[in-house]
């Protein structure tokens, strides 16, 4: 099964070069860099090491960068699309645990988890309240316990791509694309991976805009539920 690594990219000069260095040593898949106009060197830097990535014309945000690299994956005849953030946090040695359940017709979905084996950076204590309450949510809501729902290390088979295709929530969306294959009966899976901490820019989210995502999120897993979009076959 052909495997691309889609890549975020929003002023990561810091790390994108040495990240995308890492994934060529580390895993056999195919690569693209979503640039999403990002505002320091990372466009010269992607062209400078010849790596793999797509400039779009306006700034999409988290959701809208992701999505096109879904897109791009669904259409050039991907079987698998993994995401992995830009900041250096995932360890591409472990990309062959997402997708090994997909190959093996396990799962559609598969979501590095940071807290099943509780090993490497568990993530600040604000963001550490924001899982515990989307966890508890997600399992109120689809019966399902997932325990980093937050977690951008995730693998999807060509189902899931054609979910997102059609609808990918644009901030912080990750939660609600759990809760959307969750919705959808899509079979979603965790494993446990060891993250590392940023190594490089800055995180979108501060202590004070934890509480406004939080409620955020909630309302839009809720939305989710009650309005499902359904997977197109």
């Amino acid at each position: 099964m052909t495997t691309l690594l889609i890549i975020p990219c929003y002023n990561e000069s810091a790390t994108i070069a040495e990240l995308y260095h890492e994934i060529r040593a580390k895993t056999p898949y195919d690569v693209v860099v979503i640039n999403d106009c990002s505002k320091d060197d990372s466009r010269m830097i992607l062209r400078q090491n010849c790596i793999p990535h797509i400039d779009l014309l306006v700034n999409l945000g988290i959701g809208g960068a992701v999505q096109a690299g879904y897109r791009y994956a669904l259409r050039n005849g991907y079987d698998i699309a993994v995401q992995v953030d830009g900041d250096g946090q995932h360890d591409p040695a472990w990309v062959s645990k997402l997708v090994e359940p997909i190959e093996c017709g396990d799962a559609d979905m598969v979501i590095g988890s940071r807290f099943i084996d509780e090993q490497g950076f568990q993530s600040s204590a604000a963001r550490r309240v924001g899982i515990t309450l989307f966890k508890g949510l997600l399992y109120c809501l689809r019966g399902k316990c997932v325990t980093d729902a937050t977690s951008g290390f995730r693998a999807a088979n060509r189902k899931v791509m054609q979910l997102f295709d059609d609808y990918y929530s644009k901030d912080y969306p990750e939660p609600d694309s759990t809760a959307l294959a969750l919705r959808n009966n899509l079979r979603v899976l965790e494993v446990p991976v060891i993250m590392r901490e940023r190594q490089g820019g800055v995180s979108s989210i501060n202590v004070f805009r934890s509480v406004y995502y939080m409620l955020k999120v909630s309302v839009s897993i809720l939305m989710t539920t009650i309005q499902p979009r359904t997977v197109r076959v």
